[in-house]
């Protein structure tokens, strides 16, 4: 359903994105992971549409991001990281607009609203403004306005940043009961998060493509048995990255 195709992305002239390739298919939530720079952001924001790269391709659902742009967006919901909206509407109103947005209408409008309030546990801030809302009841408006539409694709970024440690619990397990029936490509820095949620993981590393697996084949590469330190002896930091581009100037 999300096809990824040999993606190369440069910025001022230097290249953050080195022939990223992978699929996602129906059924799969895949963890998405890199550290600060590894070009996660980047790639992200080519699926979504947001950015266009220098060369390579993606699809979604058979519809090509470049060519047929609105069909492929029809089929995915997007969580960005900060989790975007209009801060001085209502969330009742805002998700009608969204509803709207996305070509609902009658009563198919009204079930995809009171459908998203109950998954997403809105009923208790339908009348604030989303500006005097808590982060964490700001980012499940933003999870609200990705499912309203019951996309076949969910692309979300950070989607439990801000989250309490209950809040977290059931939007993980919403997580896991959509990736039954969606694609989901799911961005965090949480590794916990992984082991819990996703079916897959690809890890990011300067640009390439270090790791992809389930988190249990990951794991089991490393002797401790832990995701974390797998993560750690495959990736370089901020610091490390840039002490290595020093040496070499």
């Amino acid at each position: 359903m999300i096809k990824v195709e040999n993606l190369y992305k440069s910025f001022l002239g230097r290249t953050v994105l080195h022939g990223i390739s992978f699929d996602v298919a129906k059924g799969e939530v895949l963890g998405f992971l890199g550290p600060n720079g590894a070009g996660k952001s980047t790639t992200m924001r080519i699926i979504t549409g947001f950015l266009e790269p220098d060369s390579g391709s993606v699809s979604i659902c058979d519809h090509d991001m470049a060519q047929d742009s609105v069909l492929a967006k029809e089929r995915m919901g997007y969580l960005a990281e900060s989790a975007a909206s209009y801060q001085d509407m209502q969330v009742k109103a805002f998700l009608s607009f969204t509803a709207d947005i996305r070509g609902l209408t009658g009563s198919h409008k009204k079930q995809a609203i009171e459908r998203v309030i109950d998954l997403c546990h809105l009923a208790p801030v339908l009348n604030e403004s989303i500006e005097n809302l808590s982060k964490g009841f700001r980012q499940r408006v933003g999870l609200a306005q990705a499912l309203v539409h019951d996309p076949d694709v969910l692309i979300l970024d950070e989607p439990t940043d801000g989250l309490d440690p209950n809040q977290k619990f059931e939007i993980r397990n919403l997580i896991s009961s959509l990736g039954q029936s969606k694609a989901i490509i799911f961005s965090t820095h949480i590794l916990e998060e992984v082991e819990s949620v996703c079916t897959r993981a690809i890890v990011v590393s300067e640009g390439l493509i270090v790791a992809n697996g389930t988190p249990s084949d990951l794991k089991s590469k490393t002797p401790s048995g832990r995701l974390d330190d797998f993560f750690r002896a495959i990736t370089k930091s901020d610091a490390q990255s840039s002490a290595l581009t020093g040496a070499h100037s």
